[in-house]
């Protein structure tokens, strides 16, 4: 998939960042971390618009919310760009992969739930690493902290993996009848 940066692409890259800090206010506490669907308009992102457009708009819109409203530092703010950007990256290249244009809903779904796992992934082994390595706690807390995290994490990923391609299979047909998808591919 050839990537050129139109107005409109980037534009569009920014209404999704966007949607993705603003969805991430909508969470409540459990289990030690929060339930959102952030993820979901991350995994969105990479459905709609590509490896890197998704990626940036994932990335850029959960680092966003967590510079200005979570109270993290650069360390925290850039770990969250990296992982980000990789789980929606990593569900486009899927949905992408062949040279389908996330047009299959079975190879979609797979993306979601590749993209959405590997993102649990990634958030456990930031928590094993800040945990013994950052706080220097030890390793049973380490254990423990991860496994406190873990349902909750299970729980966002889940969600996005059903909310996800059933917001990208309502959207792309008004999307593409507006001529606007293969805007936001181009």
């Amino acid at each position: 998939m050839k990537q050129t940066w139109t107005t409109q692409k980037i534009v569009y890259t920014a209404v999704l960042a966007a949607l993705v800090c603003a969805v991430t206010f909508f969470r409540f506490p459990l289990f030690g971390s929060k339930i959102h669907f952030a993820n979901a308009l991350c995994l969105l992102s990479g459905l709609l618009m590509g490896p890197l457009a998704g990626g940036l708009a994932a990335g850029l819109g959960s680092t966003l919310y967590d510079a200005l409203f979570g109270g993290y530092d650069l360390l925290n703010c850039a770990i969250t760009f990296l992982t980000k950007f990789l789980m929606a990256w990593l569900c486009a290249r899927i949905a992408f992969s062949g040279g389908r244009e996330a047009e299959s809903h079975s190879r979609n779904i797979a993306a979601c739930v590749a993209g959405a796992l590997s993102y649990v992934a990634m958030y456990m082994l930031k928590t094993f690493v800040f945990q013994m390595f950052v706080y220097g706690y030890p390793m049973e807390t380490a254990i423990v902290t991860m496994g406190s995290k873990l349902p909750a994490s299970l729980l966002n990923a889940i969600a996005a993996m059903i909310a996800a391609p059933v917001l990208y299979a309502a959207l792309t047909p008004a999307l593409r009848r507006a001529g606007q998808l293969e805007k936001m591919r181009t």
